[in-house]
């Protein structure tokens, strides 16, 4: 098979973030990071105390600024810290940190409309549980995709009811399921958080959640290398229960090979991660962002492989 792939993917094997934003958008944008103040069912006592096995103290928003400023402040935080990285002119608002539906209506309300009121917020992002869209919380995310589109990061990791219990998720695929179909019955954009490495599986196990995810409506996928942070759950089981973790290149061979499992039209928003390096305990290679991607992009010209690549046809 010939490699074939738009021009507007700007010459990369896959489709982007970037060159989403750019040939949509007309511009890179970049993600104001938020903390919403809210916490998890998996950590006030509804489902658990302890969190997900892998998530840090800051529920994994440790880029977040403080939850005691009003958004319209961390706004201006998070701009300050990217300033001189960028000269673009809309961003999009990132509620990342914990479970961001996870609090009454009136309250989502408030704090979600004043970060898309803000005229340089072009896109409400945010990160919460499949469990936590309530009927009441869907209905306001539909009033706030017509007045600015929004994302929902679903955070499923893996498919697998064995893996999901390990990392104590409190959720299962049906829940995952359900949440995807109520959202694009209401045009809300959808994006897949999926974790390769985590213990146990194998990559034949990684690559059905990637292909179980690739066949729903979803707009775009997050791939993300397991790290294993110091103070989580997980790195107490890593030192006490050692397990193999990805060498770089096993995980570029790897993950380029999942991409290549996707239709071209999803939206791929992180192929790595980049998670504080003050608290990285392993893999230490993951740590070196600009390495990482580089060799990932050699990868997918070495090995003639693109996204769609293995992608059945209809």
């Amino acid at each position: 098979m010939a490699a074939c792939f738009p021009d507007f993917w700007n010459g990369k094997r896959y489709y982007s973030l970037d060159a989403y934003l750019k040939h949509t958008y007309g511009e890179k944008m970049y993600k104001l990071s938020l903390n919403g103040g809210m916490t998890c069912p998996n950590r006030d006592g509804t489902l658990g105390t302890r969190g997900c096995i892998f998530c840090s103290e800051g529920g994994s928003g440790d880029f977040a600024a403080s939850s005691s400023l009003t958004v319209s402040a961390q706004l201006i935080k998070a701009r300050e810290r990217i300033a001189g990285k960028t000269s673009c002119t809309h961003y999009i608002a990132y509620f990342q940190a914990f479970t961001n539906t996870y609090a009454p209506v009136s309250y989502l309300r408030r704090i979600f409309m004043e970060a898309i009121e803000n005229p340089d917020v072009a896109i409400l992002s945010i990160a919460t549980r499949p469990d936590c869209l309530s009927d009441e919380v869907l209905d306001l995310l539909l009033e706030l995709n017509q007045i600015k589109p929004v994302w929902i990061e679903l955070g499923l990791q893996t498919i697998h009811p064995e893996t999901l219990a390990f990392i104590r998720s409190g959720f299962a695929l049906s829940d995952f399921d359900r949440a995807v179909t109520e959202l694009h019955k209401r045009g809300i954009k959808v994006i897949v958080h999926l974790i390769l490495g985590l213990p146990g599986e194998s990559k034949e196990m990684m690559r059905a959640s990637v292909s179980y995810a690739a066949a729903l409506p979803v707009f775009g996928m997050k791939l993300q290398l397991l790290h294993i942070l110091k103070g989580t759950d997980l790195h107490t089981y890593y030192e006490s229960h050692p397990f193999d973790t990805f060498t770089l290149d096993d995980y570029c061979d790897f993950v380029t090979e999942c991409v290549a499992l996707l239709p071209p039209d999803i939206v791929i928003h992180r192929l790595t991660g980049d998670g504080p390096k003050k608290l990285l305990a392993a893999p230490l290679w993951s740590a070196d962002k600009k390495r990482v991607l580089n060799q990932l992009q050699r990868t997918f010209r070495e090995k003639d492989i693109w996204q769609g690549k293995y992608y059945p046809q209809s």
